[in-house]
């Protein structure tokens, strides 16, 4: 059995295709083919189901599929920590996060980062901060960026502490509170309300303030894109609380601030687990 046998096998399994799984390794269909025959033989048990058409994990394949990629993925820490040892840094970087960063500038960050370890082939992944959290404790993911009411800590990972804030609001420019430079909860309350889904950290951060106030307001639009939302603010079918470089960053609508609203802090998090090289090297990138 060979390591690249194993990293063909999960390009099959990602792919569910023998040609796009050989394009993605850059090898000649029928030598991936070749390989994964001889990997079955080995085994002695089918890995795939395959048809002219369709490409499925057998039961078996599941199994092996999930040993096989930490397989590969501890052989590529191993050689991303030989290299660390003589001081250059390679290997991968899954980053996490959330559609409200604003705490950095995560395009000055990665320019930053590829400009100092141009070998580390970086992936980026949007998500909710309780998801990612355990991506992060899980492995799937090195670094994440997180955003939790103020009153909450990320817990099982490491964390930085990057920002702290109060979140505005964000109104159409025809609205009734368009011409206000503050606002209250009460007063925002009595239009409908475009908010992240329901349990995640995003919609926490406006659901317990208001809880605090004892107010009910109407959440009429659940999304987890901060552009979107705003454009739905734009049209007028709904207010927001936002960070406030986000909102400030879109021209289309009016920002508030909101004398009795929300705070928040936003996190980087990691593994508190072994960190890969170019983990600890994204670490000391960030301001």
């Amino acid at each position: 059995m060979e390591l690249r046998q194993l990293r063909y096998a999960l390009a099959v399994a990602e792919t569910r295709n023998f040609t796009r799984a050989a394009r993605q390794c850059y090898v000649a269909q029928s030598a991936l083919s070749h390989q994964i025959g001889s990997l079955e033989r080995e085994l002695g048990v089918q890995l795939f189901a395959r048809t002219s058409r369709r490409v499925e994990l057998t039961p078996a394949g599941e199994a092996f599929l999930v040993r096989a990629k930490q397989c590969v993925e501890a052989a590529e820490l191993a050689a991303a920590e030989a290299a660390a040892a003589v001081g250059e840094v390679r290997g991968s970087l899954k980053i996490g996060i959330i559609p409200t960063v604003a705490a950095v500038d995560i395009p000055t960050v990665l320019q930053r980062y590829r400009e100092r370890y141009p070998q580390v082939k970086v992936s980026l992944h949007v998500g909710s901060s309780d998801a990612m959290s355990a991506q992060v404790t899980a492995g799937e993911l090195d670094v994440a960026f997180l955003g939790l009411p103020a009153s909450r800590e990320p817990q099982g990972v490491e964390t930085r502490e990057l920002a702290r804030e109060k979140l505005v609001a964000v109104v159409a420019l025809d609205h009734p509170l368009a011409d206000q430079s503050k606002v209250t909860l009460r007063r925002l309350a009595e239009s409908p309300f475009a908010d992240f889904p329901v349990g995640s950290q995003g919609r926490s951060q406006s659901d317990l303030a208001f809880e605090a106030a004892e107010l009910e307001r109407e959440v009429a639009y659940e999304l987890m894109s901060a552009e979107l939302m705003l454009r739905i603010v734009s049209r007028g079918l709904a207010v927001a609380l936002l960070p406030s470089p986000i909102a400030h960053a879109y021209p289309e609508v009016r920002v508030l601030s909101v004398i009795d609203g929300p705070r928040r802090a936003e996190y980087v998090a990691w593994s508190k687990f072994n960190p890969t090289p170019a983990t600890r090297a994204f670490l000391e990138t960030l301001p």
